[in-house]
């Protein structure tokens, strides 16, 4: 009998019944999760992804909170998920400077091997503007000033290293001129030093969407493959004879380790949050489009991302 006790008990485990990280992974979430983004409050980043983060809250059953750590070029939400606990209780925005940042920094960590993707959600629209009494009418006149005037044309950006930054450092070496990049933390303080005329111009996602609309702000061009229904008269850098598309696409990433029906729970909980028209509305306002990846699909977008980046950090001399 006591042999038989034994069998019994061995083939129970064998179909998962002792097995404690199973019964852990049905059991999540039992707490609230945290998600840790990657700009300040108040910019289009922090407002759609709160709107996300609430509708996953209702579909999860409990709250997820966003945890606000803006700086070094959006990275700190991606270094933030190497020291948390792999029980999906901590997810972050992976934004496009984590598959850039091994060849700029040293690590301690890899951005392939050491996150857990969950899904891609969206992407960036982006532009360059100016303020309404600028003398820059057009993207030419920008162009002229800047050639006329070496590494005096001043643009902020949400930070060293990001697409905004590096992005317009392409643009300006295909143009052929030189201009003095001024970071800041996010989109907020960005369009606060542009409109005070402590910068001449901002490269931005479209966070300066309400300060075009209330007449403050001029969009010189923006970066998407069409021109923007908001800004219909800003051209594209295809249209302006520059070969360049960029849109930053930015999902969800775990610790690594997490537990793969863990993994699945909080896809599934963010793609049919994600599908929620407060969500669209959210994103309509930026001019942000929703842009899903798979956990599989996130995990070849990053390891492809990873090659081209290298050509773009060696295109600019900013290897480490």
């Amino acid at each position: 009998m006591f042999r038989r006790s034994l069998l019994c008990a061995a083939a129970l485990a064998a179909c998962g019944v002792f097995a404690p990280l199973s019964a852990s992974a049905q059991a999540f979430p039992s707490k609230p999760i945290k998600l840790v983004i990657a700009f300040p409050a108040g910019g289009p980043t922090d407002i759609t992804m709160r709107q996300l983060a609430d509708n996953a809250s209702k579909i999860l059953g409990q709250p997820v909170i966003i945890d606000n750590k803006p700086g070094a070029g959006g990275t700190l939400p991606a270094q933030a998920l190497q020291t948390a606990q792999p029980d999906g209780y901590t997810v972050a925005q992976i934004p496009l400077g984590v598959f850039r940042l091994g060849y700029t920094t040293k690590l301690t960590w890899d951005p392939l091997k050491d996150i857990s993707y969950v899904l891609n959600v969206t992407g960036y629209a982006f532009g360059i503007v100016v303020p309404t009494d600028s003398p820059f009418k057009t993207w030419a006149d920008f162009v002229a000033y800047a050639k006329a005037n070496p590494g005096k044309l001043t643009y902020g950006s949400t930070g060293n290293l990001t697409s905004p930054h590096l992005t317009t450092e392409i643009i300006a070496q295909q143009a052929g001129i030189q201009l003095q990049h001024v970071p800041y933390k996010g989109s907020a303080d960005l369009m606060l030093a542009v409109l005070s005329g402590q910068l001449m111009a901002a490269a931005d996602s479209t966070g300066f969407a309400p300060q075009v609309e209330a007449g403050k702000l001029r969009v010189l061009n923006t970066w998407g493959e069409k021109r923007l229904a908001k800004f219909p008269n800003a051209p594209t850098l295809k249209e302006l004879g520059y070969d360049i598309v960029q849109n930053s696409p930015f999902g969800i990433g775990a610790p690594k380790g997490t537990p793969p029906e863990v993994v699945k729970k909080l896809h599934d909980a963010f793609k049919q949050a994600m599908e929620e028209p407060s969500y669209v509305a959210a994103l309509e306002r930026y001019d942000m489009l929703p842009n899903y990846m798979s956990s599989a699909t996130y995990t070849k977008f990053a390891q492809d991302t990873v090659v081209r980046e290298k050509a773009v950090i060696d295109k600019l001399g900013l290897a480490k």
